[in-house]
């Protein structure tokens, strides 16, 4: 393996164990409390006004586009019509408060005020000062907010640059190779990896007929098997779509260096490992369990 590529499978091993930590927002009860207090009781809206909130008050247009992998008709039942309950201002705060909460009841106050919270939120700061806007939507508007004071929302804070960084990246390659929001899921789903179907049913709004009719596009293409798992060929795919990935966001691990990304790593992934001992997710949530 070369330099670059080792670098670049650092890189993704950072991005798991940062990414582990942010999504748990996306699940936590704290979330839909904030919001419902708000007047934002539906989940999908929820998320959409959450996650959306950094690029303004857009359309269903642009938050598809964004997401990629969410049907545009469930998204457009909920975008702009949320922006009439909660402004983008509103639904950033909230998402911080809920944050906030999450945070302390899934790591606990000691661990947020140690020295190590403190020298994860500084790895994490300085591997987004890596990042590039271009092309880069959801990572741009998140780039705009202000770093949060405390440490652990200032973690968080780089942990979700990082995160939208690759993801619009992510996208990219998608798009490269010739898979759709739906196949992309499927395929991902595949590797064990991914959410459970009904999860996406629940939260991207597709249905099962629209998933088997993606599944048969896909093993037309001798990239799904009989069995639903992916082919060689389809593994193959999988795997370079992830190295073109770690291509498109080795810059902020480059910016990092090794031994920043080494220590980061391992601060992110013992954060990571509490959060789920605490039950973060959903038992049923990936496919693979």
């Amino acid at each position: 393996m070369t330099t670059a590529a080792a670098g670049a499978r650092s890189g993704r091993r950072c991005h798991n164990a940062l990414n582990s930590l942010h999504s748990t927002h996306y699940f936590s009860p704290d979330l839909g409390r904030e919001l419902a207090a708000l007047g934002v009781t539906d989940a999908r809206a929820v998320n959409f006004a959450v996650r959306a909130a950094a690029l303004g008050p857009v359309g269903a247009g642009a938050v598809t586009a964004a997401f990629y992998n969410y049907k545009h008709d469930l998204v457009a039942r909920h975008v702009p019509a949320v922006w009439r309950t909660v402004t983008p201002e509103q639904a950033l705060a909230a998402r911080a408060r809920a944050v906030d909460a999450t945070l302390r009841r899934l790591l606990g106050e000691e661990t947020l005020a140690s020295a190590e919270m403190s020298e994860a939120a500084g790895l994490a700061l300085r591997a987004a000062e890596g990042c590039t806007r271009s092309a880069r939507p959801l990572y741009s508007a998140h780039a705009d907010l202000p770093v949060p004071d405390a440490p652990h929302l200032a973690y968080w804070h780089a942990a979700t640059l990082l995160r939208e960084h690759r993801g619009d990246g992510h996208l990219a390659a998608l798009m490269t190779a010739g898979l759709d929001g739906l196949e992309a899921l499927v395929t991902h789903t595949a590797t064990g990896k991914g959410m459970a179907p009904k999860w996406i049913f629940t939260t991207r709004g597709w249905t099962r007929e629209e998933w088997d009719a993606a599944t048969g596009r896909l093993r037309d293409r001798g990239l799904i098997d009989a069995a639903g798992g992916l082919t060689e060929e389809g593994t193959a795919l999988r795997e370079r779509i992830e190295r073109e990935t770690d291509r498109l966001d080795a810059a902020p691990y480059a910016h990092l260096g090794a031994e920043g990304v080494a220590r980061l790593t391992e601060l992110a992934t013992a954060f990571a490992r509490t959060a789920l001992g605490a039950g973060a997710f959903p038992a049923d949530l990936l496919a693979g369990r």
